[in-house]
């Protein structure tokens, strides 16, 4: 989370953020939360927006990849993540010390 703020506070404009777990994250800015199996796609569908799993089961890496530049420039145009939609928008301030 903390990083997330800070890449909003840097000036992203949308944040690509990778989870094999389903962290149900949102940040101040669109935050594409990117699936690495299907079976999390699956199960969390109002968190994940993209679905990486894919590639595992075995459709062509070309293919993912178009499909995810085209959510990204559909979501720099406008279109709502999972973290809009569910109004889930975190901020983290940095502190000294471990983060956990």
């Amino acid at each position: 989370m903390v990083s997330t703020t800070n890449l909003a506070a840097s000036g992203a404009t949308v944040i690509l953020f990778t989870t094999g777990r389903g962290t149900p994250l949102g940040s101040p800015v669109p935050t594409i939360k990117i699936s690495t199996n299907s079976e999390l796609y699956k199960n969390k569908p109002n968190w994940i927006d993209f679905n990486a799993g894919e590639l595992l089961d075995g459709k062509p890496p070309k293919e993912i990849k178009e499909k995810l530049i085209d959510l990204i420039i559909k979501t720099a145009n406008g279109k709502k993540t999972a973290n809009e939609i569910s109004r889930a928008e975190e901020l983290t301030i940095f502190k000294s010390g471990v983060t956990l």
